[in-house]
């Protein structure tokens, strides 16, 4: 993919558009700020994933403003954390973030989602509440597939959206990734990559590394056979890396 390239897009059920490929940022590993800009200007990606929690939200803002990638064009997700629940302290984390990220929206949100909710989270959050979560964001990798929970979300118009496609690297040294992305002269992280998309997952990478962030956005010009897909779908271990549940906000 490069720059000014038209990525898909997944709509919601509010109408909103997300990328489906976009680029997750974090504590862990620590933040580029190159990356994100190149990200951003020879990747042409306009899906940022970030949160307050990171420490990376100022920097994340400043990038998008070197990038002079006009706001409306770019998705910027951050994440609240469970000590701002509550209406008062949600939207004070909610504008806090905005602030920091410098930009009008977010806080005045065009969607909200929430990050490992389980089903019966799901359901407990929609006794409660008026508004359905737009978007579920799981770890979601090869060896991570809850296929009952991305069925159940998109039953009730929730998008799924998977993070850490790479399984914090483990899956890019597994003999059958690799296999396949031997018989397609592709790296293991691009069939990773494009294995997420073809489930209809929103999936978003994480990298410091220019090259990296480049090989990533190189998936859309092959696409694997339904018995590669399948492949792929048969490694499910059911091995979490994370352990967290909080809700987002996006837009």
């Amino acid at each position: 993919m490069d720059a000014g390239s038209a990525l898909p897009s997944v709509e919601l059920s509010n109408g909103q558009t997300i990328p489906m490929l976009g680029l997750g940022t974090s504590h862990w590993g620590g933040y580029s700020h190159a990356a994100v800009l190149y990200a951003l200007g020879a990747c042409g990606v306009r899906h940022v994933d970030t949160a307050r929690r990171y420490g990376c939200e100022e920097r994340v803002g400043a990038a998008l403003r070197e990038s002079g990638v006009p706001r409306a064009s770019v998705w910027l997700t951050s994440k609240l954390w469970p000590g701002d629940m509550g209406h008062a302290a949600a939207r004070a984390a909610c504008l806090r973030s905005c602030r920091a990220l410098d930009t009008d929206y977010l806080g005045i949100c065009k969607a909200i989602g929430v990050s490992n909710f389980q089903q019966h989270h799901v359901e407990e959050l929609q006794e409660d509440c008026d508004v359905t979560p737009h978007v579920n964001q799981v770890e979601f990798h090869p060896y991570q597939q809850p296929r009952e929970l991305m069925s159940f979300c998109r039953s009730r118009g929730i998008a799924f959206e998977g993070y850490c496609p790479l399984a914090k690297g483990q899956v890019l040294c597994d003999p059958t990734v690799r296999a396949v992305a031997r018989k397609h002269a592709r790296s293991p992280a691009q069939v990773c990559i494009r294995w997420s998309l073809q489930n209809g997952v929103i999936t978003i990478p994480k990298s410091t590394k220019e090259a990296r962030i480049k090989e990533n956005c190189q998936v859309f010009d092959f696409s694997l056979p339904a018995e590669d897909m399948a492949t792929l779908d048969g490694m499910h271990a059911d091995r979490k890396l994370i352990h967290l549940t909080q809700p987002m906000w996006q837009g």
